[in-house]
């Protein structure tokens, strides 16, 4: 097998990005979006994003659990005034959306950008460490980045964004995977100590998403112990998918 180059390590982060515009393909199938609809895709996006959020922060530690927590904590803390900045626009619109719905739709977005930078970085990181090694992360995040983009899907065409839509941001926020992986992949002893603290700054915006707006959101239009087991078997899912990829 031959040594990964930079080329090698930009169309391997660039196919982990694509993939996630996969997830929004199931969305087809959704005929109309009634507030059940939309409380079962709230329910399944935080199930999957609480999964990914479990996987970041596992990796994390055996990275080093400090600078993990201190990533949880900076996550928490960026979202929150992220938050905070975006209550006071009544003017934004994205994919077609305005209002509320558009503020909800541009915070998981800035999620799983955030999300997609460590990703972005763990690739290149593990090409520094030689091909073998690269080619399985490259593989195991873009199978995960799958149902990943199927969360922002949910949260997306649900609110009127279409498919087709839905799947581009989808792509886009995983923009910073062939950003930042080349210049890891050439930095890697300068980016190695920076990936935990990446990893949990994106587990921390994350579950705050899951816990202040997808699961209280969801629990409006559906009852709470079911969406308690549509949470349950999402989270399980994608804990499959990671158990496979292990």
């Amino acid at each position: 097998m031959s040594d990964p180059t930079v080329l090698l390590v930009l169309i391997a982060a660039a196919i982990t990005a694509i993939a996630t515009g996969l997830g929004a393909l199931p969305l087809l199938a959704l005929r109309e979006v009634t507030p059940r609809a939309l409380a079962y895709g709230n329910a399944v996006a935080a199930g999957l994003m609480l999964a990914a959020t479990f996987s970041l922060v596992v990796e994390g530690f055996e990275f080093s659990g400090p600078r993990t927590i201190l990533g949880l904590l900076l996550g928490l803390g960026g979202i929150w005034l992220a938050k905070m900045y975006l209550d006071g626009k009544d003017d934004v619109s994205i994919a077609n959306t305005n209002g509320a719905d558009a503020l909800k739709i541009l915070l998981i977005m800035g999620v799983m950008t955030v999300h997609s930078a460590a990703e972005g970085v763990g690739v290149g990181v593990a090409y520094g460490s030689g091909r073998e090694l690269g080619d399985f992360i490259t593989i195991a995040i873009a199978l995960h980045n799958v149902p990943e983009g199927l969360a922002i899907a949910l949260v997306m065409v649900p609110r009127g964004a279409s498919v087709a839509k839905a799947g581009w941001w989808a792509i886009l926020s995983s923009a910073p995977q062939p950003l930042l992986a080349v210049p890891a992949f050439l930095f890697v002893l300068a980016f190695a100590p920076v990936l935990p603290v990446g990893l949990g700054l994106a587990a921390g915006a994350m579950l705050w998403m899951i816990f202040s707006e997808l699961l209280p959101e969801a629990t409006e239009g559906v009852e709470s112990a079911n969406v308690g087991v549509i949470v349950t078997l999402a989270f399980t899912a994608m804990m499959g998918v990671t158990l496979v990829l292990g």
